[in-house]
């Protein structure tokens, strides 16, 4: 048996090739390892740290990557790519086999066969198993186990190679393994655009690259047909849930560089199969992912019927539940917030709606008292940790996330409630409704039992939510259930020029700075160009606000951006934060385009049901573990661990769009604003990114972009059904 060929000699890495002596670490279930290598031209065992599906010692080991110095454990090879071959070697065979990596093997039986066979051991394994039992202890049960294993061995490296042969990443590789198993050449070699749908990580162009590998033609129908889902997925990012036939031909002919009239002909197929659906939104044929189109219609008729049942408390009455509610919060309600309770305790779905400083929070507060004194189990959620804790702290009710409250099922990725589970609770409140997708409020809906009842909470006047669809939006607009919509500005919130300022940008009127020298929560701060606006954004973080307010620079400051790109987008500001305010030093760890350090500011960009972190949760780095290789952040004072193959979840988080922003507030909030942003300059992106801020708000820029988004209040149009399943229910 031959060694390995080398892997070929990437810039800027180096290649390393020897026996494994020890297997210090492995995680098996994303391949992380850490191994001492007698390595070819080292005199010491070296440690390599990479990823492998399966790794034993005395197998020899070829990688490439870079040698790095860590300051606890010296020096190291990172390998970006590690593959394993069975040993030669009389000794490597005996380690192989003592390690326990086939099954009825372990030191003794390793120390026997090896004996008998000599370095002939895995040929005799292989081609003539019945030899097993030449030696002393092996009967035929251990023997049959023992060719088992070896198999299974077998399988997984001729996977690794095949994978690695056509371009996939170690870390990538061994997740394709856990999903497929056995079948992962097959089903590769078959269809590499499943890769995309089945695996986290892997999008359209990475499978299509495979696809390219394997032999796919670009014009190949299968490709075409996956490109439909894939321009279909691309529209879901920009929160629609279908797209009018003719944009979506357009948009997947442009993605994936084919004809439209392909593309029309994949449709065709699509469509037979399923997988999209064909209806009208308005007078226009759209097409829709499946899933979305089956979702919007249940959450229609959901809410029909949670809407057209019984009441699940006794009648009360409103005209003596009101003093006794004002008595015993000390308060006196607006006419508006005593009609909004008297429907209130007489709905089974109400929707409350109404920007900052308008009392939404007593108002809900009141419903649950007058409810909560009836003995009427009540649970309440909001899309983030954020706003969940925030809830918890203004109503003294426990709140939870929606995904805690459905419980999530990461073996399934899915949630434990659902109608055969339901929540346990005769009243549900929803918070921070405008963040509510699609399917989560499709999730929502489900675990609900028929005779609970509905109150949603939110701003409809703040952006739609991150995911596809516009459910608060749409249920208002649909009038199929009733809405209370609250206006008035309360005395006790009119000081505060950022509420004020608020309610003037989503009427359409510029913001007002308070008088020079007036103390503010509000400050318009001029910068002519991207360049002074970025050196007066970092001083305002850096220095003005920790020192003027007491406030933590990376804790408490946080910066919203209309977009992530440009001179004055979230990506560069993020590099530019990070290095005045938390350089990173020797710890550190650069993995998909950003650089961690322990006290860097993140943010989770996708749901991981496994560690209960979620799309837009904001955390702390708390360490960096490089002989682990992992990273552990700090989550509401909860540790959560990333393998560095994974950090693609993890973003910097000094600076984020005030689109990831949905559903938090801060201490203090700086937003650019500058005309470079004007593809992205709209009335309810400003206001959402004002209403953010607890306790102070800075623009920093032109007020002519200002002016620009003030002005714009036309929101750009969302591809959805639900609003029309709506009116069908009404």
């Amino acid at each position: 048996m031959t060694a390995p060929i080398l892997p070929e000699r990437q810039p800027g890495m180096e290649n390393l090739a020897g026996l494994v002596e020890r297997v210090t670490f492995h995680n098996p279930d994303n391949g992380f390892c850490v191994l001492r290598v007698k390595a070819r031209g080292q005199r010491d065992l070296v440690t390599v740290i990479g990823h492998a599906a399966l790794i034993a010692a005395g197998e020899f080991v070829v990688a490439s990557g870079a040698w790095t110095v860590d300051r606890e454990h010296g020096m190291q090879f990172r390998a970006a790519f590690l593959k394993a071959s069975p040993p030669t070697t009389l000794e490597g065979i005996e380690k192989y086999l003592a390690s326990g990596m086939i099954r009825g093997v372990g030191p003794a039986y390793a120390k026997r066969l090896t004996q008998t066979f000599g370095d002939a051991v895995f040929d005799v394994i292989e081609q003539e198993p019945g030899r097993l039992r030449e030696v002393g202890g092996i009967g035929p049960k251990r023997a049959g186990r023992i060719v088992a294993g070896w198999a299974e061995q077998k399988v997984v490296r001729e996977i690794m190679l095949f994978l690695h042969a056509n371009g996939v990443g170690t870390s990538r590789a061994v997740r394709i393994y856990k999903t497929y198993g056995a079948g992962a050449v097959q089903v590769i070699s078959d269809n590499p655009y499943r890769l995309a749908r089945d695996i986290r990580g892997i999008g359209f162009r990475t499978a299509d690259q495979i696809a390219m590998k394997v032999g796919i033609d670009k014009d190949a129908m299968i490709r075409i047909r996956a490109g439909v889902s894939y321009g279909l997925a691309e529209a879901m990012d920009q929160g629609h849930c279908g797209l009018p036939e003719d944009e979506l031909v357009k948009l997947t002919a442009a993605l994936i560089e084919v004809p439209p009239a392909r593309i029309a002909t994949a449709l065709e197929l699509e469509l037979a199969e399923g997988t999209v659906v064909a209806d009208t939104v308005g007078d226009r044929r759209c097409i829709f992912l499946a899933g979305l189109y089956r979702a919007e219609q249940a959450i229609a008729e959901r809410l029909r019927t949670l809407s057209t049942g019984r009441l699940p408390w006794p009648e009360i009455d409103a005209d003596k539940a009101i003093p006794w509610l004002e008595t015993r919060a000390g308060i006196t309600m607006a006419d508006s917030q005593r009609r909004a309770l008297r429907l209130a305790l007489s709905s089974k779905v109400l929707v409350i709606t109404g920007g900052p400083g308008v009392g939404k929070t007593t108002l809900v507060n009141s419903i649950l008292r007058a409810l909560v004194a009836k003995a009427v189990k009540v649970a309440l959620c909001a899309p983030t940790g954020r706003a969940a804790k925030r809830l918890t702290e203004t109503t003294g009710v426990e709140a939870k996330t929606i995904h805690r409250l459905l419980e999530t099922d990461p073996k399934n990725g899915g949630f434990r409630r659902d109608e055969q589970n339901p929540l346990d609770c005769e009243l549900l409140v929803v918070d921070e409704t405008s963040m509510v997708d699609v399917p989560l409020m499709r999730a929502l809906l489900r675990a609900l039992p028929d005779g609970a009842a509905l109150l949603l909470v939110g701003d409809v006047d703040q952006l739609p939510s991150v995911g596809p669809g516009q459910v608060l939006g749409d249920v208002i607009a649909s009038a199929a259930v009733p809405v209370v919509r609250l206006t008035e500005v309360f005395r006790q919130a009119a000081p505060s020029r950022v509420i004020v300022n608020a309610h003037r940008i989503n009427q359409g009127q510029m913001p007002e700075a308070a008088p020079a020298g007036a103390a503010s929560d509000f400050h318009l701060v001029d910068a002519a160009d991207p360049e002074q606006a970025v050196a007066k954004l970092i001083t305002m973080v850096r220095d003005r606000i920790p020192c003027a307010f007491g406030l933590d620079a990376i804790r408490d400051v946080q910066v919203l951006c209309p977009m992530n790109r440009g001179g004055v987008g979230a990506r560069a500001l993020n590099v530019a934060l990070q290095a005045a305010l938390n350089p990173p030093g020797e710890g550190r760890v650069e993995r998909f385009g950003w650089t961690y350090g322990p006290g860097d500011k993140v943010m989770q960009v996708e749901n991981n049901y496994d560690r209960e972190v979620y799309n837009g949760d904001l955390g702390l780095v708390s360490r960096i573990d490089q002989e682990a290789g992992e990273l552990v952040a700090t989550f509401d004072g909860r540790e959560v661990s990333y393998p560095f193959g994974e950090l693609d979840e993890l973003v910097l988080a000094y600076a984020t769009t005030i689109h990831k922003s949905q559903g938090s507030e801060y201490p203090a909030v700086v937003i650019p604003v500058m005309t470079q942003h004007y593809a992205m300059l709209a009335r309810n992106l400003l206001y959402t990114g004002v209403t953010r801020g607890k306790k102070l708000v800075v623009l920093v820029g032109q007020r002519r972009a200002v002016a620009i988004a003030v002005k714009n209040g036309g929101a750009r149009r969302r591809w959805s059904k639900l609003k029309e399943w709506l009116y069908r229910v009404a």
